[in-house]
């Protein structure tokens, strides 16, 4: 369950605009078919209770990461923040940077990858093709391996487009699946049902002050994310 302390624990960003948030592999970010609780409900209760607002708080979903996915999420306070946010996003002023562990090493140190998305519905998959096809989208990304492990390697990865699945599906493709996403080719599942995939930072303008911000989400509890962060040296301030 969680508890209030903890929650504001993962508070990585806070002012009267945005709210940028830890999240746990295990929760959604909006409300879905499952009828599990979403980040956003937990997020709206925090500022109703701190900030004593009664009635209904606004909180706009700037954008969402896959339920077993964890790292930085980003919620808008404001209508405002939220046109300009959604906005950054679609002219790809919003950098967003993951670290995923990878069963394969991948064959450059360093490369752009692009493919074209077909979504499944049914399967709630995505599907990389070489070409252009019918129902496709162009997908970009760019990883660099960072460190490897006898079994395992790090790879951070700055996404050029944003699609469904499109970190997992384009590793995927290139024989380098996610450490615990049957999904996409790892051979078996993680115990607690999350994928080695994180949102690791976020770098933007803020929307309505106008200053930079960059944001770090501290890595899961894991034995694996705790080996390789303390392998790959902090960001700089």
């Amino acid at each position: 369950m969680q508890t209030a302390e903890s929650f504001v624990s993962r508070i990585l960003y806070e002012d009267n605009h945005i709210i940028v948030v830890n999240k746990l592999p295990s929760e959604i970010v909006q409300g879905d078919k499952t009828g599990d609780m979403p980040m956003s409900d937990l997020v709206k209760a925090y500022i109703a209770k701190k900030y004593n607002k009664p009635g209904q708080v606004f909180l706009g979903v700037v954008h969402r990461i896959d339920r077993p996915v964890s790292g930085a999420v980003i919620f808008a306070r404001t209508s405002k923040a939220l046109s300009r946010l959604n906005s950054m996003l679609q002219k790809r002023e919003l950098e967003k940077k993951y670290w995923a562990v990878v069963k394969n090493k991948p064959p450059a140190s360093r490369q752009t990858l692009t493919h074209y998305l077909r979504k499944n519905e049914k399967q709630n998959k995505s599907y990389a093709v070489p070409e252009a096809a019918p129902d496709s989208k162009k997908a970009e990304l760019q990883y660099t391996l960072l460190k490897s492990s006898d079994n395992y390697h790090l790879l951070e990865i700055e996404l050029i487009t944003g699609r469904h699945h499109q970190v997992r599906a384009q590793l995927s493709a290139i024989q380098c699946p996610i450490k615990g996403d049957l999904k996409y080719g790892f051979d078996r599942s993680n115990a607690d049902a999350s994928i080695h995939l994180h949102a690791r930072s976020l770098r933007f303008v803020h929307p309505v002050k106008q200053e930079p911000v960059e944001i770090t989400a501290p890595l899961p509890k894991d034995p694996l994310w705790d080996y390789f962060d303390k392998e790959v040296p902090s960001p700089k301030k």
